[in-house]
């Protein structure tokens, strides 16, 4: 009897879980909330409680909105559910819903994870800057390297031309000589 009991108990607390599990609609409500709360504390710290921090405030939670209404993805686990974002190649898990609550990150997580991806945005710029670097450096070598080879051609070029006038220059004796036998032999003759 008293496993029969347990295994109504646990059946009745699946099927209430299953029953007021939380739509998606309800995750992005709670998560926008707790970003809000977020966006407010942190304009405030930064910017002051003035017209341009609400102004921030406004165009930044617009933007997250914006980005989970297109990004937000449920995964449903008939008792509990969950959302979450696809960035950087990995699904990244926002929220837990369970017995009609929503459970998101904590305020810490919330900035932990703009960071990381302002983070991640300040390494891809350095990562493309960098890459600019390497490319006009390549380019400079490359350049002084066709200059090297040109130097190195009219070099050559300028060899080849003095071997060739040196060689006239030894033909020419030559002849000389040849002739200069040719007239010493005839004289003997």
């Amino acid at each position: 009897m008293k496993k029969l009991v347990s295994v109504l108990i646990v059946l009745m607390i699946a099927v209430l879980m299953t029953l007021t599990r939380p739509d998606k609609e309800q995750h992005k409500e709670a998560m926008m909330k707790a970003i809000e709360e977020f966006v407010d504390e942190e304009a405030k710290d930064r910017l002051g409680d003035n017209v341009l921090a609400e102004i921030s405030r406004g165009v930044v939670v617009k933007t997250v909105e914006t980005a989970l209404n297109s990004k937000l993805k449920e995964n449903n686990y008939y008792l509990f559910n969950t959302t979450s974002v696809h960035l950087k190649g990995k699904d990244n898990t926002l929220s837990v819903g369970l017995f009609g609550f929503v459970y998101t990150f904590d305020k810490d997580m919330i900035r932990e994870k703009l960071e990381e991806a302002l983070q991640s945005k300040e390494d891809a710029k350095t990562e493309r800057e960098a890459a600019k670097q390497s490319a006009k450096e390549l380019k400079k070598l490359q350049k002084e390297q066709r200059k090297r080879e040109k130097e190195l051609r009219k070099e050559q070029k300028r060899r080849e031309k003095e071997a060739r006038k040196e060689q006239k220059r030894r033909e020419k004796e030559a002849r000389k000589e040849q002739k200069r036998r040719e007239k010493e032999a005839k004289r003997e003759a």
